[in-house]
């Protein structure tokens, strides 16, 4: 006869269709977990991207034109807005790159500043306790001047060094060029 027939497998036992049913059906719940998890993360991640972009943005500072009110390296959050006063600190386009200067007038207010730098707006000299050390600056235009409408006259806090306004090459910021206002420093915490 024939010796090479193989014997006939042995079925596994009930306990051990059932523990391996219960592997099985544990690896689907654990992937269909991850899965679910991994979703839940891409849309949360998708969701903050898009507040940060169009209604919180974060940016980091660069430069020395705002201190000692912000630093180079600062982190802060703007917060997308059209109601801008006097005081604000807002963040806008100027030849593709993002500037944080002070609102000092709006559109149709009229500015003089004299030779020791000192800031009037209508008439009135403004109260900045931001500046610790005022200076007339860099300028190129004659006082007093008129803000146009739709426009907004800008300095920078250290105006010994920032290049704002006063200068034709930046001049009166639109409506439109302000990505919104400083609300809160998130870096450092002090």
């Amino acid at each position: 006869m024939n010796q090479n027939i193989p014997e006939p497998a042995s079925l596994p036992s009930e306990e051990e269709v059932a523990a391996e049913r219960e592997r099985l059906q544990y690896q689907q719940r654990y992937r269909q977990t991850l899965r679910t998890t991994i979703y839940a993360l891409i849309v949360v991640a998708a969701v903050a991207v898009l507040i940060a972009t169009m209604f919180l943005p974060v940016l980091q500072v660069s430069g020395s034109s705002m201190e000692p009110t912000l630093e180079d390296g600062d982190i802060i959050i703007l917060v997308k807005s059209g109601e801008f006063e006097t005081g604000d600190l807002v963040g806008f386009y100027y030849q593709n790159k993002l500037l944080l200067k002070r609102v000092i007038a709006g559109p149709g207010d009229i500015v003089d500043i004299d030779e020791d730098g000192n800031v009037y707006v209508n008439d009135e000299l403004l109260d900045e306790p931001y500046v610790t050390e005022k200076a007339l600056g860099e300028t190129d235009r004659d006082y007093p001047v008129q803000v146009p409408e739709d426009r907004y006259f800008v300095m920078g806090d250290n105006r010994a060094t920032s290049i704002d306004s006063r200068s034709t090459a930046i001049g009166y910021i639109e409506e439109e060029q302000i990505v919104g206002k400083v609300i809160l420093r998130i870096w450092p915490l002090s």
